[in-house]
């Protein structure tokens, strides 16, 4: 997942006489550090809530689908909360793993943006129960959405375990982030799995169609990704893991992300042209733009380093007007 960009300065390393790291710390900056409000922050910051739009669009579509078939009346709100809340608990819970594995890997350095173990803002245990608390808040959430949704408990825990387990095997256990399969999970956790499991909850059945709606914000957010993995391609080969963009290199990399940038645009334009349906071409026209100056700054090493930022942040504008053109256009194909 992406790391939060947040640069914070890194604190001096004295010796002791075992010859252990020691970080020195006045009583000023000590008592700064142990404040409620302060360890408040470091939690809040270390679900990285920034990134927590990618899993909230594609879910918030999901739900504009079924609101689409089945009408107001047939249009659950509480569905609706749950299901938003069980998204966003497990993806936070997934960064929180993902801080604590790259950590522990080395992936994480002092020039990493994930800053919250590399600075000690939390310690590794503190990590440990926040990630478990969000996980239980989400299967309390799932618990509390099996009583309210149509949907069968079974098919509704197929969907929610195949996601979480998804989020924390991205770098738990075996580590699909290391071994170059990070890529393919994300296309399938922000894309297709948030969009059934919201359009289930509010349905109470599964329609294979609302996956061809998913399949643009997927081909976005894995271009997040993809970018975040190229600038650090070499950090990366450091740490001794293994990634797509290690794989094939930066020219390859280059075309991919250029692929994953304009790839939603074209599914866009051909729908919308092809079925009449013209609301579809909402997002096109407001950020078309963007991709073109994002393609031009991942060519630049002097540039790249924003590009993940900037992409998210297309995804963000993106999403949201196709969520809006989805509600708005008249008549949706394949549904």
């Amino acid at each position: 997942m992406m790391s939060n960009g947040i640069e914070k300065p890194a604190k001096q390393i004295e010796n002791d006489s075992m010859g252990n790291d020691v970080y020195p710390s006045s009583s000023s900056s000590s008592s700064a550090l142990d404040s409620p409000l302060m360890k408040l922050s470091s939690y809040f910051l270390a679900v990285r809530p920034w990134s927590l739009s990618v899993s909230l669009i594609p879910t918030l579509l999901g739900s504009v689908l079924a609101y689409r078939l089945t009408g107001l009346a047939g249009f659950s709100w509480i569905s609706l909360i749950l299901t938003v809340l069980i998204v966003l608990c497990v993806h936070g819970a997934g960064n929180v793993v993902n801080t604590y594995f790259d950590y522990v890997k080395g992936v994480d350095s002092r020039i990493s943006d994930d800053r919250i173990l590399v600075d000690h803002l939390l310690s590794k245990d503190e990590l440990v129960s926040l990630g478990a608390f969000l996980y239980a808040a989400g299967c309390l959430g799932f618990v509390l959405l099996t009583v309210v949704s149509p949907a069968k408990m079974e098919h509704l825990a197929l969907v929610y375990f195949g996601g979480l387990s998804s989020s924390f095997l991205y770098t738990g256990g075996i580590g699909l982030k290391y071994i170059a399969l990070g890529d393919v999970l994300i296309l399938v956790i922000f894309g297709p799995i948030s969009v059934v499991f919201a359009f289930m909850a509010q349905t109470g059945y599964i329609e294979f169609g609302t996956i061809y709606y998913a399949i643009p914000l997927a081909l976005n957010t894995e271009a997040i990704l993809h970018s975040n993995n190229t600038r650090d391609m070499e950090n990366d080969k450091r740490a001794g893991i293994v990634t797509l963009a290690i794989l094939i290199g930066h020219t390859l990399s280059h075309i991919l992300y250029a692929f994953l940038l304009f790839a939603p645009y074209i599914i866009l334009i051909v729908v919308a042209l092809k079925y009449s349906i013209y609301w579809f071409l909402l997002p096109v026209v407001f950020t078309v733009a963007i991709p073109f100056r994002l393609e031009r700054e991942f060519r630049n090493p002097h540039k790249i380093q924003d590009v993940p930022k900037q992409t998210a942040r297309l995804n963000i504008s993106l999403g949201i007007l196709y969520v809006v053109a989805c509600l708005l256009e008249g008549s949706l194909p394949y549904l």
